[in-house]
């Protein structure tokens, strides 16, 4: 039988291309639907299962004549501490212990201060906070002073004189601030307010000296109106500002780096301890 010719209108397919792309498009979005599947997965549901694959086969071994011979349960191991705790030395854990116990020391100090003061706090003059500093007593300079003076007032001492009887009975470091309001004084004893300041601050420091403080624990410091807490435009905010504050440091802060000697720091507040000024 003659061969048959081939159709002289027969051409060849261009499009063919077509099926690979769509074969393509296909796995690609086959590829994406399985990374979003894996995506969306339940951790902990992921979690149960995986643990419970593991334990079964781990329970269950098939030996050469194909029955299954089941196991005991593998006990799991308990999981290792963290390097944080397998690092910590005893000299870690007595200096962790100390600091807390510190800590409660202070917040028992707090509450006393509190209690012995809650005359004062209850009316607003006084104030007792607690941060990461220490303890912060603040008193109007109203309870301690007359106008423009520096000497003790009589219903001052009972105050001041019970808080140093919580002071004496520990070791932080003890600071006094005074502060005034921005009115000018020039008097013959305090020429400005940073000696104003400064002398009311020696006050309050001589009279826990005599009650019983350790004077090495003691420091004064003036500030004159450089640290107001209120606004001195009005009265109730210069009266504010015109305080005593008492700082009880604590001894578990961040050690600071030393300046270096001969050198002050910018930061470092002028500190001075003058002689109380005489009764007027």
């Amino acid at each position: 039988m003659p061969r048959r010719r081939r159709r002289e209108d027969d051409h060849e397919n261009h499009e063919r291309w077509l099926v690979s792309y769509a074969d393509f498009i296909t796995l690609l979005f086959a590829f994406f639907v399985v990374m979003y599947s894996l995506s969306s997965i339940n951790e902990g549901k992921y979690r149960i299962l995986s643990d419970s694959l593991v334990s079964a086969f781990r329970s269950i071994n098939i030996n050469e004549t194909g029955n299954q011979i089941v196991l005991p349960p593998t006990v799991v191991a308990a999981p290792l501490p963290s390097p944080a705790i397998m690092n910590q030395t005893p000299r870690d854990s007595e200096a962790q212990a100390r600091r807390q116990a510190q800590i409660q020391r202070m917040h028992s100090m707090a509450d006393s201060i509190r209690r012995v003061l809650e005359p004062l706090t209850r009316s607003g003059q006084v104030s007792v906070s607690e941060g990461a500093h220490g303890i912060t007593v603040e008193i109007n300079a109203s309870v301690l002073f007359s106008a423009g003076e520096a000497a003790l007032g009589a219903s001052a001492l009972a105050p001041l004189r019970a808080v140093a009887q919580v002071l004496s009975g520990a070791d932080f470091p003890v600071t006094i601030e005074g502060h005034t309001d921005d009115i000018p004084i020039n008097t013959f004893r305090y020429p400005s307010n940073w000696e104003l300041s400064s002398a009311r601050a020696s006050s309050v420091v001589r009279l826990f000296v005599e009650a019983g403080v350790a004077p090495d624990r003691l420091t004064a410091a003036g500030y004159s109106d450089q640290r107001p807490i209120a606004d001195n435009a009005t009265e109730e905010g210069r009266a504010r500002n015109r305080r005593v504050t008492i700082l009880i440091e604590s001894m578990f802060a961040e050690p600071e780096i030393p300046a270096a000697p001969g050198r002050i720091r910018p930061d470092d507040p002028i500190r001075s301890i003058l002689p109380a000024s005489e009764p007027s």
